[in-house]
């Protein structure tokens, strides 16, 4: 397995930056972000030139795209606003297939106004992602969704009912078990369960503060939090080795959202914390 980051909390670092950074520190993958009109990449200016520019700046600092990342509301309300969406998407994945980067990153979007998340699923998110998933085949590319609590992937039934909908062998995850873990999911079962899904994955903690969590009750706010790999409830030895029985060998992308450490000493942190389980 390979160590990489996700860029989005440094939006205001150009890319070079970002990947000389990375070289320094011995990180060998990045997560690129990509929305529309934000992010560290944008597609239509790589597939103008066939993508010479990006490969040339990967090759030089030796540091390779484990995905691109368009994480944005693909289900917007707006049809002008989904139909921007969906082009850029589109776009992006053109652009992977050009710079040799099989996965695109997004998520399965929001619960559309006066319906459930698993409404959503059957009526919007599933035509939808049968339509992306087809177009992301012809380009070699696989596309893996986020389970965001917040999105329509919020627990293991969504999935469920997403790819039976959508069975597409290159429709999968992004899997981030941080997610999991404040909603008392086990994370290892449904790596068991999802694995063949699991396309890329996010190294991000969860501290669960239990002093707090028994005084205020579950269905209050500020009893856990995003933390740095190392930092919070999982065991990521025990993690990584059932990600290895799954066959992924694959890059742990850390998602700093510790908002108590730097953004480079968090990412220094917790790549040493999870070099000490990859050989």
């Amino acid at each position: 397995m390979e160590i990489g980051f996700l860029t989005a909390p440094v939006l205001k670092e150009n890319l070079e930056n970002i990947l000389n950074f990375a070289a320094e520190n011995g990180f060998s993958r990045v997560e690129i972000i990509s929305n529309p009109g934000l992010g560290h990449i944008v597609p239509e200016e790589i597939i103008a030139d066939s993508g010479k520019k990006l490969r040339d700046l990967f090759q030089r600092y030796n540091v390779r795209p484990s995905s691109y990342a368009c994480y944005t509301n693909v289900l917007d309300s707006d049809p002008e606003r989904k139909e921007l969406i969906k082009k850029h998407l589109k776009n992006l994945i053109l652009a992977a297939e050009l710079t040799d980067v099989d996965v695109v990153c997004t998520i399965a979007g929001l619960p559309l106004p006066g319906k459930t998340k698993m409404q959503t699923i059957e009526q919007d998110a599933a035509p939808y992602f049968k339509e992306i998933c087809s177009f992301a085949a012809q380009h070699n590319v696989k596309i893996a969704l986020e389970n965001w609590f917040a999105t329509n992937l919020q627990h293991l039934e969504h999935w469920k009912k997403l790819f039976e909908l959508v069975p597409d062998q290159n429709f999968g995850l992004n899997f981030d078990p941080s997610h999991l873990v404040h909603q008392g999911i086990d994370y290892m079962e449904t790596v068991e369960e999802f694995g063949a899904r699991i396309f890329h994955t996010h190294a991000k903690d969860c501290e669960i503060k239990e002093h707090l969590l028994k005084r205020i009750g579950n269905l209050e706010k500020g009893w856990w939090r995003y933390v740095i790999p190392g930092y919070g409830k999982i065991q990521w030895g025990q993690y990584i080795s059932q990600l290895r029985k799954i066959g992924y060998n694959g890059v742990l992308s850390i998602e700093h959202e510790d908002s108590a450490i730097g953004t480079q000493e968090g990412l220094i942190i917790g790549k040493k914390y999870l070099s000490q389980f990859i050989s």
